[in-house]
C-alpha cells in the first residue's frame, strides 16, 4: 500500500529520478530514466520508491529494503542490496527533506484549518455528545458513544473510534485514534514535528508526512503534545497511560501497557518496548531503543539503548544498583 504511512497527504509524483537529483546537492551521478513513485523509510519502501540511510544503526533494515534508490554515503552503501541503487550524498537528511517536499508540498506548514464547521451544523450532531464551540474539519470519522469537550477542534483528517472521550481545548489533526481512548484537556495531537536543518540564511523545514496512531485503551494526560511522524508514524500502543505535560516527538513508537509520568520528553524516532515505566521529568534522546519491562527513574537522562528487564536512573542513566552505590553519600543526607 503506497499510502500506508501517509494517507492524508497528496503525493504529487511520480517523478523522474534525474529530475529529483537536480533538486539536491548530488553531482555527476546520472541514472537512466526511471520514474520514482514515492519516498519512504527503509522498511516500508517498495520497488519504484526512493529511501535513505544515514546511520549504520539502520544497516540491518537497509539490507532488506525494497526501494529502487537510496540516498546514503559512500561508507554506508555497502549495507544496500544489489536491487537498490545508491545515491551518494554528503548532506543525506537535507537532501531527503528536499525530495520529500517535492512529493508532498503541503506537509511542511500547519496552518489552521479553514474548513472546520460547528459540530451542530454537520452529521455528528446526533451521534456525539459535545460541549460548546466544538469545530470539526473535513475527512473526519467519529465512532459511537464519544464525548467532546468545550472549545475543542477536530481538524481535517482524523478518525476516532468508539467510546472515546476528548477533553476541552484539545486540537487533533492527521491522527488515527482507536477505541476507548481518553484524551484529556489541552492536548495537541498530530501537528508537525520539530524537524529542520539550521542555515545561516533560513532554516529548512523537514516535511512531516506521517500520522499519529493511538491504539485501544490509551489515556493521554492534560496538556500533552504528540507530533505526527515525518517519514514513518508516531504510535502509542494499547493500554498505555500518559500523565500530564508529556511531549512525544515525531516517529516515536511507544509499546503496550506502558506507564509514563508527567513532563517526560521523548526525542524523535526512539522506540519504547512494552511494559515500560518512566518516572517524571525523565528525558529520552532520539533514535534509541528501549527494551521491554524497563524501568527508568524520575529525572533520568537516557542517551543510549536500554536492554530488556533493566532498571536505570541518573544522568546519563545507568543501572539502578550502580546509581545507588555511586550516590550513597547523597542519599544518606536526605
Amino acid at each position: 500500500n503506497l499510502r500506508m504511512t501517509n494517507p492524508f497527504f497528496k503525493n504529487t509524483g511520480p517523478y523522474e529520478i534525474n529530475d529529483l537529483l537536480k533538486l539536491i546537492s548530488v553531482k555527476n551521478q546520472p541514472f537512466s530514466d526511471e520514474k520514482i513513485n514515492d519516498i519512504k523509510d527503509l522498511s516500508s519502501s517498495n520497488k519504484g520508491d526512493i529511501t535513505f540511510l544515514h546511520s549504520k544503526k539502520y544497516g540491518e533494515y537497509a539490507k532488506y529494503t525494497n526501494a529502487s534508490f537510496c540516498i546514503t554515503s559512500e561508507r554506508l552503501k555497502l549495507f544496500l542490496p544489489t536491487t537498490c541503487k545508491a545515491i551518494i550524498s554528503d548532506k543525506i537528511l537535507l537532501d531527503v527533506a528536499k525530495i520529500t517536499k517535492k512529493f508532498y508540498p503541503n506537509s511542511v506548514t500547519d496552518d489552521f484549518d479553514v474548513n472546520v464547521e460547528k459540530i451542530e451544523n454537520i452529521q455528528f450532531k446526533n451521534k456525539v455528545k459535545f460541549g460548546r464551540n466544538v469545530l470539526v474539519g473535513k475527512n473526519v470519522k467519529i465512532g459511537s458513544n464519544c464525548l467532546i469537550g468545550h472549545n475543542s477542534i477536530i481538524e481535517t483528517n482524523v478518525s476516532i473510534g468508539d467510546n472515546c472521550t476528548i477533553g476541552s481545548n484539545v486540537i487533533i489533526r492527521n491522527s488515527l485514534i482507536k477505541n476507548n481512548v481518553h484524551i484529556l484537556d489541552g492536548c495537541i495531537i498530530g501537528k508537525k514535528g520539530f524537524g529542520f536543518f539550521p542555515d545561516k540564511k533560513a532554516n529548512f523545514r523537514y516535511p512531516q508526512i506521517g500520522v499519529v496512531i493511538i491504539e485501544d485503551n490509551v489515556e493521554i494526560g492534560c496538556s500533552s503534545t504528540i507530533d505526527r511522524g515525518s517519514l514513518s508514524n508516531t504510535v502509542i500502543g494499547k493500554n498505555t497511560f500518559l500523565d500530564n505535560q508529556i511531549h512525544i516527538a515525531h516517529n516515536v513508537k511507544i509499546g503496550e501497557n506502558c506507564i509514563i509520568a508527567g513532563q517526560v520528553g521523548f526525542a524523535g524516532s526512539s522506540v519504547i518496548g512494552n511494559n515500560v515505566m518512566i518516572g517524571g521529568q525523565a528525558g529520552i534522546s532520539g533514535h534509541l531503543k528501549i527494551g521491554n519491562n524497563v524501568q527508568i527513574g524520575g529525572g533520568s537522562g537516557v542517551i543510549k539503548d536500554i536492554s530488556d528487564n533493566t532498571k536505570v536512573m541518573g544522568y546519563p542513566a545507568k543501572n539502578l544498583k550502580n546509581f545507588l552505590r555511586e550516590n550513597k553519600w547523597y542519599i544518606k543526607l536526605q
